[in-house]
C-alpha cells in the first residue's frame, strides 16, 4: 500500500526561489526508502515539504501533490501533518535542552490516551535502546550527539507515527555512534515501521533502504532499488567515493562525474 506520495512537486521560496522542480516520489508501508544527495541539493526542503513546516522559511509547494494515506497535506498545518500520522525528526539533533531524556519522550507521547499506554511505550523505547533508560534523569543539553540523536528516534517513536521521516541521522557522529543508530532503525524498520530518510551518507543510507532517490539541484536524477543503487558505478564514485576498480577516493579527488541517465529498474 503506497502511504506517501510525491507527484511533481515544487516549492518555491518568498515566491521567487524556485527550491524544488518536478519531484515525484513513492513510499510504501513497511519500506525505508532514502533520499540522497550533497548540500544544497534540495533534500532537506522536500521534507519539510512533506512535513508542513516549510511556512516558517516562508515557503511554500506552489505546484503538485502530496499525498499522506490518501490525504492531500501539501501547505496542511504541521500539527495536523502530525495528527495524520507523520512525525518529522529534524537535523541538528532539536532535543528539549533543559528537560531531561524522559521528560523529553514524555512530551513525545503528548496525545498518548492514558497512563498505563504512556508506560508501556516508554518501555518499549528503553527496551529498544538501553543506553536511554540509563540516562532517562540526564538533562538532555548534556548528552552527547549521539545519545541526542538516539532520545529523537525514541520521542518520535512515543508518538506511534504511521511513518517516521528522519533528516541527517548520522550528521556529526562518529562511526561507532553511526552504527548504533543505524541498528535502532532497523530494528524499527523489523517491526514495520515505515521510514523516509534524507542522507548525504550514502553508504550508511543504503544499507536499510529498500529504495533510494538521489536529487541534484531540485529535482531527481537517478532512483532504484537499493542494492543496485549501491553497486551502480556513478553512485559508487561521486557518493560513496569507491571508483570502479574498488580503490576509495575522497570526493575531493573526484575530478568529473558523468552521470548516466539511465532508469534503474
Amino acid at each position: 500500500m503506497t502511504m506517501l506520495e510525491l507527484n511533481n512537486v515544487e516549492v518555491t521560496y518568498s515566491d521567487v526561489i524556485l527550491a524544488l522542480k518536478g519531484v515525484s516520489m513513492t513510499v510504501r508501508e513497511g519500506q525505508c526508502v532514502a533520499l540522497l544527495g550533497g548540500n544544497g541539493a534540495g533534500k532537506s526542503t522536500t521534507l519539510k515539504a512533506i512535513s508542513g513546516t516549510l511556512k516558517s522559511e516562508d515557503g511554500t509547494v506552489s505546484a503538485g501533490s502530496i499525498m499522506l494515506n490518501g490525504t492531500a497535506i501539501q501547505n496542511m498545518e504541521a500539527s495536523n501533518v502530525v495528527k495524520n500520522g507523520l512525525i518529522h525528526v529534524m537535523e541538528g539533533r532539536r532535543v528539549l535542552r533543559h528537560l531531561t531524556s524522559e521528560q523529553n519522550l514524555i512530551v513525545g507521547g503528548h496525545m498518548v490516551p492514558n497512563s498505563a499506554e504512556l508506560k508501556n511505550r516508554l518501555d518499549h523505547v528503553y527496551t529498544l535502546m538501553p543506553r536511554l533508560a540509563d540516562l532517562r534523569n540526564r538533562t538532555s543539553g548534556f548528552m552527547s550527539g549521539g545519545e541526542q540523536q538516539l532520545l529523537l528516534i525514541g520521542r518520535a517513536m512515543m508518538a506511534k507515527p504511521k511513518i517516521i521521516a528522519i533528516d541527517e541521522p548520522s550528521l556529526g557522529l562518529a562511526p561507532m555512534m553511526i552504527r548504533d543508530v543505524y541498528e535502532v532503525l532497523k530494528q524499527l524498520k523489523s517491526e514495520g515501521t515505515t521510514f523516509f530518510l534524507v542522507e548525504q551518507n550514502s553508504a550508511a543510507a543504503l544499507s536499510i533502504a529498500d529504495y533510494a532517490y538521489v536529487m541534484e539541484n531540485g529535482r531527481i536524477v537517478m532512483d532504484g532499488p537499493a542494492d543496485k543503487l549501491a553497486n551502480n558505478e556513478d553512485i559508487k564514485e561521486f557518493y560513496l567515493g569507491v571508483t570502479a576498480s574498488g580503490e576509495r577516493k575522497s570526493y575531493r579527488e573526484i575530478k568529473h562525474y558523468r552521470r548516466r541517465k539511465r532508469w534503474l529498474g
